[in-house]
C-alpha cells in the first residue's frame, strides 16, 4: 500500500511571535528542533521510515527535515528540495503581528486571508519583490513564478507539478516519501488528496512538527480521508490552537 508522509516544520521563531512568515527565511525555536526529533522518532517507533525527503527552500523546512530524519535514523536519505513546497506567500502581510493585522482590518478580512481558499493578501512592495528576486535560491525561476501574493488556490496550482511529476512517481515506484512543509503547502496538498470543496478548506489547519500518515489505494486516492496523526489527541489540541489563530471557531472536516 503506497504510503505518504506529512510534516509541518517544527515552531519556527515567527510562529511564536505571531507573525506572518510566508516566504520571509525564518529559524526553528529550541521548541521547534525539539519537536522536529520527537517527529523522527515517532516515525521510526511506528516502522515508518521514509526513503526519501522532500523539503521547500526555506530554512525552517530545510532543517526540519534534517533533524526528523537524522532521529528516525535515515540521516542518509536522499532530499528533493523545492520552491513549490515553500509556504504561501502573505505578501504585504509578511513580517506583520497577526494580532495587529487582525486589528486594523477585521475578523472577516483577517479570516478571508488567512483560511479562504480563493483570497489573497495585497501584494508585497516592488522593492520587496525586486529583493527576492535577487536571492540566489530564485535565481532560476522566472519573475512570474515568484509571486507576490498567494491565495491558497494558487499554492494548489504551483504545488501539483510537484505531486504530479515527482510524488506521483515515487509513491507508484515503492518509495515512502516525507514531505516536511509549511501551513499552507501541506493545506494545498491535503486538500487536494482528499477533494475537499472551497466550503472544508477554512476549517483545515496543519499543526507544527506532527507526522501524519497518508495510506493511498493504487489510485492513490486516501484510504482514510484526511490521514492519521500518530499523536492524534495532541494533533487535535494543536489544531485547535492554529484555527484559533485563524479566527475558525469551526471543526475540521472529518
Amino acid at each position: 500500500m503506497p504510503t505518504l508522509l506529512l510534516l509541518r516544520h517544527g515552531q519556527s521563531a515567527w510562529n511564536a511571535a505571531g507573525r506572518f512568515a510566508g516566504w520571509v527565511d525564518v529559524d526553528l525555536t529550541p521548541d521547534g528542533e525539539q519537536r522536529a526529533h520527537r517527529a523522527g522518532r515517532l516515525l521510526a517507533d511506528a516502522g515508518l521510515l521514509p526513503t526519501v525527503l522532500h523539503t521547500s527552500l526555506l530554512t525552517r523546512s530545510a532543517w526540519t527535515g534534517a533533524i526528523t530524519v537524522t532521529a528516525a535514523g535515515r540521516a542518509w536519505l536522499p532530499v528533493h528540495r523545492s520552491w513549490r513546497l515553500n509556504e504561501r506567500c502573505y505578501g504585504a502581510l509578511e513580517g506583520h503581528q497577526r494580532s495587529a493585522v487582525r486589528a486594523e482590518h477585521g475578523d472577516e478580512r483577517y479570516r478571508a486571508w488567512r483560511r479562504s481558499y480563493d483570497v489573497a493578501p495585497p501584494p508585497r512592495s516592488p522593492a520587496a519583490h525586486a529583493e527576492l528576486l535577487c536571492d540566489p535560491r530564485y535565481r532560476d525561476l522566472s519573475p512570474e513564478q515568484t509571486p507576490r501574493t498567494e491565495s491558497l488556490a494558487d499554492v494548489v496550482s504551483r504545488l501539483l507539478p510537484h505531486w504530479e511529476q515527482v510524488l506521483v512517481p515515487q509513491l507508484r515506484a515503492g518509495q515512502v516519501p516525507l514531505v516536511v512543509g509549511h501551513s499552507n503547502s501541506l493545506r494545498a496538498l491535503v486538500s487536494h488528496l482528499d477533494a475537499m470543496t472551497p466550503d472544508e478548506v477554512p476549517h483545515l489547519n496543519v499543526p507544527t512538527g506532527m507526522p501524519l500518515v497518508y495510506e493511498l489505494d493504487d489510485d492513490l486516492v486516501p484510504v482514510v480521508r484526511g490521514g492519521r496523526y500518530l499523536e492524534p489527541e495532541a494533533a487535535a489540541r494543536a489544531a485547535a490552537e492554529v484555527a484559533a489563530q485563524g479566527g475558525d471557531s469551526g471543526s475540521p472536516p472529518s
